[in-house]
């Protein structure tokens, strides 16, 4: 089969890269391995879908750590506020939460998607689901079909395969051998926005699915400010994500149970709150500890000291014993994939002309709260403007 442009992998990524192709005029074949698109896409938005955050672009582009300097063109291009002009266009009102996190008023991903589908539908983008790249041959790329083998020779590729995350939905970093077949360098995949594992005591047992609200989370140079769940396995939740890359290093961590005061604060409540009560309503009146928090205290710190101020000190600096983060296939995300250094500035492979790279299977990650979906969408949109430049 002979096509003019070809795209591997239907979540964002691609489909911005084919709806940007075909606004430049580009006949647009695109592939899907699964039976619909966008899966991990539509799981996500089941919890509220979380389109990108409004805040400066500093700060949003600082976000994506090393791989800010390679992704700020992209952002530029396309970033939180293009995220929210496009998803109005589509017919989807938005809100923008306290923390600067913009969402559908609608809460899920499956209206936006099913009017974007609509949408590239009537542009003219074809579509084949349960095609599964199986390999390339000389100027063609082979998959297996639910009508047998079929080989597809394009005037240009892109890939959006995603990641190594969530390999049910789709993003199983299958892909991975076949570039490494065809030479291209890549990074090893490993785990972002994943949970920690812990070995607690029996005495945690009753706080399993308690959150952990107000506390501030600190590994070598990152701190974050959320929530996380003490679960059976450790720890996981939004608050503790943006650490990742610190703690799949082995950094320390520790929590700060009460990021609103100073030290001297904590160490005066406690010293006004008297030693005539117990610790524990000692820490609830002083500080409004909720008992989860009490418990952490109790395990990765006992005994706790009695003087105000040596307990102020753990208070704000409580470490945390841990034994790594979650596998991979239960991360949210993956870093690792397809090296910057591998793509010219148009993301365009340098060792595979005319086959152009998107989304997450290149090597960068970021943390929840609408940093991932944004650059997804930045750079199939900037994969799709450069492709449509070419052949």
């Amino acid at each position: 089969m002979i096509c003019d442009t070809l795209i591997i992998g239907g979540g964002p990524s691609g489909l911005m890269a084919a709806e940007t192709l075909l606004a430049a005029g580009r006949s647009v074949l695109l592939t899907e391995a699964k039976p619909s698109l966008a899966r991990k896409f539509l799981m996500a938005g089941k919890s509220g879908l979380n389109l990108t955050k409004s805040e400066a672009p500093d700060a949003f582009g600082a976000a994506y750590g090393d791989s800010a300097p390679h992704l700020a063109p992209m952002l530029a291009g396309f970033g939180p506020q293009d995220v929210q002009h496009w998803a109005s266009g589509l017919g989807q009102t938005l809100f923008t939460g306290s923390t600067g996190r913009v969402f559908p008023d609608a809460m899920k991903a499956s209206p936006l998607l099913r009017a974007w589908l609509e949408r590239l539908t009537a542009q003219g983008l074809s579509v084949r689901t349960r095609w599964h790249w199986s390999g390339t041959t000389p100027g063609a790329f082979d998959f297996d079909t639910p009508d047998g083998a079929v080989s597809v020779s394009p005037k240009v590729t892109v890939l959006a395969l995603g990641g190594a995350s969530w390999a049910r939905l789709g993003s199983d970093g299958v892909w991975a051998r076949h570039l490494l077949a065809a030479g291209i360098p890549l990074a090893p995949f490993q785990p972002a926005n994943a949970g920690l594992t812990v070995t607690w005591s029996a005495h945690m047992a009753r706080h399993f699915g308690a959150p952990l609200k107000n506390v501030a989370f600190h590994a070598a140079d990152i701190a974050s400010r959320g929530e996380a769940v003490v679960s059976a396995r450790g720890l996981e939740g939004g608050g503790l994500y943006p650490l990742t890359p610190a703690l799949r290093q082995g950094a320390p961590l520790s929590l700060d149970l009460a990021p609103d005061l100073t030290q001297a604060q904590v160490a005066d409540r406690l010293l006004r709150a008297g030693a005539r009560q117990s610790l524990a309503n000692t820490l609830r009146k002083a500080l409004s500890l909720a008992p989860v928090a009490q418990a952490l205290l109790q395990e990765c710190a006992r005994p706790l000291p009695r003087d105000a101020a040596a307990l102020a000190a753990v208070i704000k600096a409580l470490p945390v014993p841990y034994d790594g983060v979650r596998p991979l296939n239960e991360a949210i995300s993956t870093a690792g994939g397809v090296p910057f250094a591998a793509l010219d500035d148009g993301l365009m492979l340098r060792d595979w002309p005319g086959v152009f790279c998107a989304g997450e299977m290149l090597d960068w990650e970021a943390p929840t709260g609408g940093y991932l979906l944004t650059a997804c969408l930045a750079t199939g949109r900037w994969a799709g403007k450069h492709a449509a430049l070419y052949g």
